[in-house]
């Protein structure tokens, strides 16, 4: 991709979130409310107190409902809801329900819409975790848990069953980076009665918003972009109101909500989204066509170049890529890729992306495939371009692949 083509593509991005910037700063705030205080008080609270018996039992029963109801701390306070209010609009959907992490979001989601016996349909480029939970609860649960070629397409079709409950995406795969055909799986789905959920956290809802494709829910793990950090754990998954008390009430049963404290962090990271998306996604590409051109590299797994999988859907659907990529190098030794990984300076070696500081770790998926090969056997990595000036991004990168080398 040119740099030309590059500017185009990031004023096209910046063209799609114009009339939803101002949003990203409004919702979920209410000043007045709070005597004028900008942003929504954190409030820690378990018990609720009511006033009079009638309107403790109405309370109670429109906690499924009313979307300011006040009814339990784990069932949701005014900061949470601010929060859920805010990541709703983000995504396009009507509601949304909070989790203590993004894991717990995808667990949310899994359970609150399969059931034993069920059969469910999961990519096979999923977030390992998620095909963890599916092999090793689901399963023992009675749900009959197949993996899918991402790239199947409309070919899903052919793989639903009567019995077919959910299709489960994640768009790219956060290690290998297809970008599957959503509204192409939707729509057999749909055709079936059969629902779709979305991982959608690479593009942090920013990039892409799956309801308007097809999609029945949409996951995050907000703990990346939207908290934006790297200091606090939280999920969301936003959905439409004919899902909503399904997905919530789930969520009441399993006891899972996230802390007040952490609502507040994502408040605060989803703020200045509009600010940082851009310069993921100019830095991220940059480096991953600068990677393309070096000799110790095979190939780069970025949905924005032409060589990576689902490069035309990604061209269709979305709007902008996030700072996360693969690069999938020669073939090297481990004391090699041990050489380039420890000696970096400003790429962080720890698991997560998303936060302002760019990462940088070891990525095989193969042992996390089943239904499709991963067709490299030579070493990969897995980088996150944060927000540091690409010319010192890249150079640091230089250098590790001068270690590569051996020089």
């Amino acid at each position: 991709m040119t740099d030309e083509n590059n500017g185009d593509d990031l004023k096209q991005a910046q063209a799609f979130v114009r009339d939803r910037v101002t949003r990203f700063i409004t919702k979920g705030r209410e000043p007045q409310r709070w005597g004028g205080s900008v942003n929504p008080p954190v409030v820690h609270a378990s018990t609720i107190l009511y006033p009079d018996l009638k309107t403790y039992l109405q309370r109670k029963s429109s906690a499924l409902t009313d979307p300011k109801s006040v009814v339990y701390g784990r069932i949701g306070t005014m900061t949470t809801q601010a929060f859920e209010e805010a990541v709703a609009d983000l995504e396009g959907g009507d509601r949304a329900v909070n989790y203590p992490s993004g894991l717990a979001a995808i667990v949310g989601v899994l359970t609150a819409f399969t059931k034993a016996d069920d059969h469910l349909l999961v990519a096979d480029n999923v977030y390992a975790p998620t095909r963890h939970f599916c092999d090793n609860v689901l399963g023992r649960y009675g749900v009959n848990v197949e993996y899918f070629d991402p790239m199947v397409g409309a070919g899903i079709a052919g793989l639903l069953r009567p019995e077919t409950s959910l299709v489960v995406l994640e768009i790219p795969g956060s290690h290998s980076f297809e970008v599957c055909n959503l509204s192409a799986i939707a729509e057999r789905a749909h055709h079936r009665g059969v629902r779709v959920a979305v991982d959608n956290t690479w593009a942090a809802g920013y990039y892409l918003r799956p309801l308007e494709h097809g999609a029945d829910i949409v996951i995050q793990a907000a703990t990346k972009y939207i908290v934006a950090h790297s200091d606090a754990m939280l999920g969301v998954a936003v959905t439409r109101e004919a899902l909503y008390a399904q997905l919530k009430a789930t969520a009441m049963y399993y006891g899972t909500a996230a802390g007040p404290d952490d609502c507040y962090l994502g408040l605060r990271g989803l703020r200045t989204l509009d600010v940082r998306m851009p310069r993921h996604f100019e830095t991220g590409l940059r480096l991953a066509e600068w990677l393309m051109g070096r000799d110790e590299v095979e190939t780069v797994r970025h949905p924005a170049l032409d060589v990576c999988p689902g490069h035309d859907i990604w061209k269709r659907d979305f709007t902008g890529a996030s700072g996360l990529f693969g690069v999938v190098l020669k073939d090297f030794g481990t004391d090699a890729v041990r050489r380039l990984v420890d000696g970096m300076e400003l790429y962080g070696l720890g698991d997560s992306w998303g936060g302002y500081e760019s990462l940088l770790v070891p990525s095989n998926p193969a042992p996390e495939r089943s239904a499709t090969a991963w067709p490299y056997q030579t070493p990969g990595l897995r980088i996150h371009a944060g927000l540091e000036a690409f010319e010192d991004l890249r150079d640091d990168l230089a250098a590790g692949l001068d270690r590569l080398r051996g020089t």
